[in-house]
């Protein structure tokens, strides 16, 4: 750092006329240089990491680095206020933000301030939170067995999300990733009603990092006209806001959702998207003079990720029994998943979601790629029926896949390989999914059943989508049993299995003629 001989001379004489024959700890400093929203500090000596510091007008900081001489600190606003030589205090709290109920509907900003125009949120001294935690350890935990049902059959059937999971979903820009989000969001309104206060109400939460404003607003809509915002928790810290309140939101957000899951409650959060944070951090650490590493990002860039998804946890029984599913999201360039920032959050998370532009553009919404996708827990995140129902799917899709791509030199086919084809075609067909329209379990599972068991594999691939929609509807509302047996029992009997063969035969009959 450059300093000049005049700041050198202030800062001596200023420690010369302050000293009186012992040392004293001080907790005013004075700005040595600012600029980038990056802010040295000299006379610091009792400040904590990560402690707030107050540079009047209303502006406040951060330190970060604490060195022999100096405090590098990032200042959480404008730094158009601060300049060399002003007075900095210490606070004596380390950064923290609201939590709690009451933060449900709202959109907020990376320290908890409403930012959506409704007034300012009421909280208590009790509600305060660091957000900084601890994460549970091993003794405090228990394995992911509780199924997080997300609506997308692509997803519930071959790559199951768990509570207290962290799955990654992973692929390059406009391929559908918000929107897997959003679906899962308002299908956890069946959970509970979509009333925050049901005990059984999965709280959703959504860290939009370094987006547009309009993106994150549309967001907020489509949960608003879906009726999920008012169990919905809207952190925004958009590409307009510092660096520092960029990589500083998904932290704000991670507190919020342990206070619930401290609590006993379930939540579900995603971080959108964690490639963004990186890019703000390291920002934010090149000003700080942190030396760079590989591919340019600090060192701990790892760390600034762990750290953060190793808070999602479904605690033990003693612990409240409490659960919170992280859903980070990484943007790849030419869908390149061996890059760094993607290498080091597969390492981290349970298993990943890759969505592949070359699917969405033909046509299979979600464009999930169902060869390389994984969940690390698997059946144990899925309730009885559809273990038994979806577990051959993901190979038979890969076997089709393989004959499909054969089948192209136009050989003759025999039998088994036709059929073969014709049913991978079909169950293509039903896992597609509008957007938006989050499906049932128990609809899901009669619906993959029926493609599944070859029932309608001589039904015109072009009226699948139509059929799936008029056979769930007959079910409803002429044998609902079927589909509440499913739901409460969550069970594949022999009964059930020869009902549904019944059922289909007799749907398919009328709906063909």
């Amino acid at each position: 750092m450059d300093l000049k001989p005049s700041e050198v001379a202030t800062v001596l004489k200023a420690e010369i006329e302050g000293f009186s024959g012992r040392m004293q700890k001080s907790s005013v400093g004075t700005v040595l240089m600012v600029g980038d929203g990056v802010a040295r500090v000299h006379g610091l000596d009792d400040c904590m990491m990560s402690e707030m510091l107050d540079f009047g007008n209303g502006v406040n900081g951060l330190a970060l680095n604490l060195e022999e001489d100096n405090v590098g600190a990032v200042l959480l606003g404008s730094d158009a206020k601060v300049k060399e030589g002003d007075t900095v205090r210490t606070t004596g709290r380390i950064i923290s933000v609201p939590t709690g109920l009451q933060m449900c509907g709202r959109v907020v900003d990376a320290l908890g301030r409403a930012v959506d125009g409704k007034g300012d949120i009421k909280v208590g001294p009790n509600d305060m939170r660091p957000i900084e935690g601890r994460s549970p350890t091993v003794p405090e935990r228990q394995p992911v067995k509780e199924p997080l049902q997300t609506g997308i059959k692509a997803v519930d059937s071959m790559i199951p999300i768990g509570r207290g999971q962290r799955e990654l979903i992973i692929g390059d820009r406009q391929t559908g990733k918000t929107a897997l989000i959003i679906d899962t969001f308002i299908n956890q309104k069946l959970t509970g009603g979509g009333d925050p206060n049901n005990p059984n109400q999965v709280i959703c939460i959504y860290v939009a990092v370094g987006q547009k404003q309009s993106t994150v607003k549309a967001v907020v809509d489509k949960l608003e006209q879906n009726g999920a915002m008012p169990y919905c928790i809207v952190v925004s810290a958009p590409a307009s806001a510092e660096a520092s309140m960029q990589f500083l939101a998904c932290y704000a957000g991670a507190s919020m959702g342990e206070r619930l899951r401290d609590e006993g409650r379930h939540v579900v959060i995603a971080y959108d998207d964690l490639y963004k944070q990186a890019l703000a951090y390291r920002q934010v650490m090149l000003l700080l003079r942190r030396p760079p590493g590989r591919e340019a990002f600090p060192g701990d860039v790892f760390n600034l990720h762990s750290r953060l998804l190793e808070r999602a946890a479904k605690l033990s029984k003693e612990k409240g029994g409490g659960s919170m599913t992280a859903l980070p999201v990484v943007e790849t360039q030419e869908g390149d998943v061996s890059a760094y920032i993607p290498t080091n959050v597969i390492s981290i998370t349970d298993g990943q979601i890759f969505l592949e532009s070359s699917l969405f553009n033909a046509g299979q919404r979600p464009a999930v790629n169902a060869g390389i996708s994984v969940s690390r827990v698997g059946g144990s995140a899925q309730i009885p029926a559809m273990k038994k129902i979806s577990g051959g799917l993901r190979i038979q899709l890969a076997q089709f896949r393989e004959l499909a791509a054969f089948a192209q030199f136009g050989s003759d086919l025999d039998k088994a390989t036709q059929s073969a084809i014709t049913r991978g075609q079909r169950m293509t067909e039903l896992l597609k999914q509008p957007e938006f329209e989050p499906v049932p379990v128990e609809e899901q599972i009669v619906a993959l059943y029926a493609g599944a068991s070859g029932a309608i594999d001589d039904v015109p691939l072009n009226r699948i989508y139509e059929f799936e929609k008029q056979y769930v509807a007959f079910l409803r509302s002429s044998h609902a049993d079927v589909l509440a047996s499913l739901r409460d029992e969550k069970k594949w009997t022999d009964a059930l299995q020869k009902k549904c063969d019944e059922l289909c035969k007799q749907f398919k009959a009328q709906f063909l003629a």
